[in-house]
């Protein structure tokens, strides 16, 4: 199976550099991994201190990771910290990261690869973030005897660790020292298999949004945009999540129920901000709004703001739901917002219980959204009481941070 699986990550390191000829995504992807041992060695060369791995995805994992990050800066001060992603989108946005002494991209995990990093890194440490199974890279920190943990981690019966075929992979989990996980049904589908070095503490995303929510904050753009009207920000939206908001929110306009709309799209790409301007031609761009708010429409063309900006909403859209799977929906709760996503959402631990708690709703249908959108926007009660029971789930899931830093605080 090892064979088998370097053979997969060598074609995929193939198909990215012919991907890179015409995709500006896996253009960076590569580009950013040029002489990538080189520049390692060089940022961290004369550097006496211990030092922790931390890797990430994507944006994504990282704000999930963020926290842990930040709170082991103040628990460990001896430490060097080194942020590691795999993605473009969470590096480039993240790559000027305050709380990290390093930033840099993952080299492929090829078993030269991860030999030569974990040789050139000597981390004390590594915590992986969620979904980032790398098993080169896992084996060499089993050999230099570095412990490993992974946070925020969710098992469900579906994986592949958990096949008939997947022996090979289950066995990887056990180089972790500690696998931090969501739910408890994590941990039971684990123990079954022989996997007990496991403890159920939660989501840290849920420390991180509760912490973004307290932050005095504030956008003169959007208050303007908003101008005391009742505002929908649909956020992380793919082209499936659009083709059933345009319509909606037209619906909206052409009845009394008056709304304005931010959105987000999850790639801020010139082409794709234009193929948006080509689908509503009235929308204003974020970036080039200035004393002419009079749209009803505004397209945030900047990375970063999604978490804050929420606050401005009565209603969220949360994209993604009709593609792989929802984005975070736990930005958007936070606030005592109601939010609405699209049907793929089963591997969503909070999806599920937004929905049980009226604070979530999954749509599927141009329809259902029509009359879910439209009883938000009509009852003010309805939509303020649903908002409410979503953000008090939040506020229930606090601490995860804590409890993982509390066990590496006994660990080393």
């Amino acid at each position: 199976m090892r064979i088998l699986y370097n053979l997969g990550i060598g074609l995929y390191g193939i198909a990215i550099s012919i991907a890179s000829l015409f995709n500006e995504k896996a253009a960076k992807w590569k580009s950013g991994r040029k002489d990538i041992f080189n520049k390692l060695a060089q940022a961290l060369q004369g550097s006496h201190q211990p030092l922790a791995w931390f890797h990430c995805a994507s944006l994504g994992e990282f704000e999930q990771g963020r926290p842990v990050i930040e709170s082991f800066r103040k628990e460990f001060p001896d430490y060097k910290i080194l942020l590691t992603f795999f993605s473009p989108s969470g590096y480039e946005a993240r790559k000027e990261y305050k709380e990290a002494d390093y930033v840099f991209y993952l080299p492929l995990d090829t078993p030269g690869n991860a030999k030569r990093f974990i040789e050139i890194v000597k981390p004390g440490l590594a915590i992986f973030v969620k979904y980032e199974f790398w098993f080169n890279y896992l084996n060499e920190l089993k050999t230099k005897n570095i412990p490993s943990f992974i946070i925020s981690a969710k098992f469900r019966d579906d994986q592949y660790f958990f096949k008939s075929n997947g022996a090979w992979f289950r066995k990887q989990l056990h180089v972790y020292k500690t696998l931090f996980v969501q739910d408890e049904n994590s941990k039971t589908l684990l123990k079954k298999f022989g996997i007990n070095n496991v403890i159920v503490c939660g989501d840290t995303r849920f420390d991180r949004v509760i912490n973004i929510s307290r932050q005095p904050y504030s956008d003169p753009i959007i208050g303007k945009f908003k101008n005391n009207e009742m505002l929908w920000v649909c956020g992380s939206t793919w082209e499936e999540d659009e083709k059933i908001i345009f319509p909606a929110f037209e619906k909206l306009q052409n009845s009394e129920q008056k709304i304005k709309l931010l959105l987000v799209p999850h790639e801020v790409s010139e082409a794709r901000i234009k193929e948006i301007q080509g689908q509503y031609p009235s929308a204003i761009r974020y970036s080039e709004a200035k004393e002419n708010l009079d749209s009803s429409v505004m397209i945030l063309d900047k990375m970063g703001l999604l978490s804050y900006l929420y606050r401005h909403a009565d209603i969220a859209y949360v994209g993604g739901g009709f593609g792989k799977g929802i984005h975070n929906l736990t930005e958007a709760a936070v606030y005592g917002v109601p939010v609405i996503f699209g049907p793929n959402h089963q591997k969503f631990t909070e999806a599920s219980e937004l929905i049980k708690r009226n604070g979530g709703f999954s749509v599927s249908t141009q329809t259902e959204l029509d009359n879910c959108i439209s009883k938000l926007v009509s009852d003010n009660t309805y939509r303020k009481t649903c908002g409410l029971a979503g953000a008090d789930y939040i506020l229930s899931g606090k601490g995860a941070t804590d409890e993982i830093i509390a066990t590496l605080k006994n660990t080393f």
